[in-house]
């Protein structure tokens, strides 16, 4: 060591540079030594101007002539790495959606803000009532509660409330025993830039604008339509969704034929391109989820069962069956309505919730009492 010193003297004689070896050389000694841990060695390693900590191997590694030292820092504990969702699947949705605040959004479009931070706080304790998609989010949670017991499911919440008008929100989802613990209030900002940060594959909102943004960022997304069906809360039996094909499940490349050119045009193009997949539409990641969770069970006993409700009809089916096949992704139920109201069949097939890019479609489920979300998205749209 003494040499060491001699060498450097010899090559730096500046007073500073004698005093940085001299506190690294005491350094090392009680590193090998096994003295100095994790952060008072970082100190050390620091004064010495090594070079920053690279990966998770959390090893300095630096050169003196001579001399070589191997300074180790214990990775971080399990415990202490990001959460993450593993693979759930994520559905985040807005306050309006899970529960009833009308008369809350009512005070707010008529009186402004502050009359509606007051009247929340008012009305802090008292619970409010379950929203137009509460029935659909119990049973969403309830899959992380089967056999085996593992988490399936991620439900999130986004609101434009303040956390401090949040409070009733977070006190209703206490009542309910809802298994609700992520959530951003954004405090009148729009709600979507945080769909993608969560990754999430389904949006419900009742709040247009953050769908119809949330869509043109390639997530799922849909407008919960008025209705009364939030009041059933029953959460026994099966989770049933019901989805459109073309815009939702699938672009919207044969329909824009349709409406170009009519249903004759549509049908030719269709019989001709019976074997050539169709693209996916803003729904077809939401359903490949679905399908993951299905697959955990045999078929007659998966807990979610699946329906495409298509105003399509034969020969125009065979493209759609094809590009399902393609995808590797099972549908329980295939209804070729050939333009027939949809209603009538999505009651009959007991759809929790039911989705398609076209009003006049949406409407017809409402009225038959089935929750609806409108897909904003596609020629129909536009």
């Amino acid at each position: 060591m003494s040499a060491l010193v001699q060498e450097v003297l010899v090559k730096k004689s500046s007073w500073y540079r004698w005093v940085q070896l001299v506190v690294g050389i005491v350094c090392m000694a009680m590193i090998a030594g096994s003295h100095l841990k994790g952060r008072v060695a970082l100190h050390c390693v620091n004064a010495l101007k090594f070079p920053p900590l690279r990966g998770c191997s959390s090893v300095v590694e630096r050169k003196l002539p001579k001399l070589k030292t191997r300074v180790r820092f214990p990775s971080p504990a399990p415990s202490q790495m990001p959460a993450s969702f593993d693979g759930r699947l994520v559905v985040a949705i807005s306050s309006r959606a899970l529960f009833d605040l009308e008369e809350s959004n009512r005070v707010f479009e008529t009186e402004g803000v502050a009359a509606y931070h007051r009247y929340q706080l008012a009305h802090e304790s008292e619970i409010l009532e379950p929203g137009i998609a509460f029935s659909l989010v119990r049973k969403l949670l309830k899959l992380n509660t089967l056999v085996p017991a593992q988490p399936r499911v991620e439900v999130i919440l986004l609101s434009r409330n303040t956390a401090d008008t949040g409070m009733r929100i977070m006190n209703a989802i206490e009542h309910y025993q809802l298994d609700i613990t992520r959530a951003a209030f954004t405090g009148g900002e729009n709600t979507y830039p945080y769909v993608p940060a969560f990754d999430a594959h389904l949006f419900l909102s009742a709040n247009p604008l953050d769908v119809r943004k949330a869509l043109d960022a390639g997530h799922a997304a849909a407008t919960i339509l008025p209705s009364h069906v939030g009041q059933n809360v029953d959460a026994t039996g099966e989770l049933r969704i019901a989805f459109d094909g073309d815009a939702v499940l699938f672009s919207d490349e044969a329909e824009r034929v349709y409406k170009r050119e009519g249903l004759e045009a549509f049908t030719a193009s269709e019989v001709s391109a019976a074997k050539e997949p169709l693209s996916g539409g803003p729904f077809k990641s939401f359903l490949a989820a679905l399908h993951r969770i299905q697959s955990e069970y045999p078929a007659e006993r998966a807990p979610i069962r699946t329906a495409l409700v298509t105003a399509r009809s034969a020969p125009a089916h065979e493209r759609v069956v094809r590009t399902l096949r393609a995808w590797n992704i099972r549908i329980d139920e295939a209804l070729f309505l050939g333009g027939l109201e949809k209603g009538p069949f999505l009651k009959a097939f007991g759809a929790d919730i039911f989705f398609d890019d076209q009003r006049g479609h949406c409407d017809s489920a409402s009225r038959h009492d089935i929750t609806t979300g409108h897909v904003p998205y596609g020629v129909a749209n536009e």
